[in-house]
């Protein structure tokens, strides 16, 4: 396991693959890597390398394993709390809202966003519109399909119970749980790459959370660059609670609450 061969292994994966590893730590791609290797029974990156140039369905599992992160509905509660606020202000203020849940993993936070529209009797939920992206195609069909499950270390009932009324917005089969139609419509699926995709525009908020953390600082500042000029003036950031802003981009964004890491663009 030496350090050639984990360069070998990035390089090779940026370069034909087309996953930008050189954007990401260490750390978090040695984990991705080693979790492969023991479903695959590889002993080194030389040999995992060497799999991956003639399976193509060992490509696939791994660029999946690497672009899935951890998610759950209504996140950090108090977060969720700031989010509500934000929403009451803006479909008061404005006729349409546009909403971007970049990184949407499967789909549990654009989800979210809608529930709490339609939950919330002072959020105009009529107004609002979603778009969830991510740059991996399988966390997508599952996001588009809406239906989710228990497992030993998530309890959905518990996270769905920031709702007032949350089985007006989703059905539960024993232990499963499948967002309703009139939540799905309100959200729509796109396959998008922050780092390497061009910006979109025209969003009156933007959730970008907990994607910080796994890629390397000099590569934050880009993304954040791609989120500000997709939004519009005084349009909404919210971030993950262990992320930060970096220096650099500080005049682009006023803290409107650092604890909650939501900003405004200036």
């Amino acid at each position: 396991m030496t350090d050639d061969g984990f360069a070998a292994l990035a390089a090779y994966i940026e370069q034909e693959l087309d996953f930008a590893t050189s954007h990401y730590n260490d750390s978090y791609l040695e984990r991705r890597f080693s979790s492969r290797m023991r479903r695959t029974e590889a002993n080194t990156y030389e040999e995992y390398r060497q799999l991956l140039q003639k399976d193509s369905s060992e490509q696939s599992e791994l660029l999946n394993a690497l672009s899935i992160n951890v998610t759950g509905f209504f996140r950090n509660p108090e977060v969720w709390e700031g989010i509500r606020s934000i929403l009451r202000e803006l479909t008061e203020n404005h006729f349409r809202v546009n909403i971007w849940s970049a990184a949407c993993s499967d789909g549990r936070e654009p989800y979210s966003i809608a529930m709490l529209a339609h939950d919330d009797p002072e959020i105009n939920e009529s107004r609002i519109s979603v778009l969830a992206t991510d740059i991996n195609s399988e966390a997508l069909e599952k996001a588009r399909n809406g239906t989710y499950e228990n497992t030993r270390t998530t309890d959905i009932d518990e996270q769905i119970e920031f709702l007032n009324n949350p089985f007006d917005h989703i059905t539960k089969i024993e232990d499963k749980f499948e967002v309703q139609d009139q939540i799905k419509s309100d959200v729509r699926f796109e396959q998008h790459d922050l780092i390497n995709d061009e910006p979109k525009s025209g969003f009156n908020l933007v959730l970008c959370r907990n994607l910080f953390i796994y890629i390397d600082s000099e590569y934050k500042i880009p993304v954040l660059r791609t989120v500000a000029q997709s939004l519009e003036q005084d349009g909404y950031l919210i971030i993950g609670k262990a992320e930060t802003v970096p220096p650099e981009l500080e005049s682009d964004f006023m803290a409107v609450d650092n604890r909650l890491r939501i900003y405004q663009r200036q």
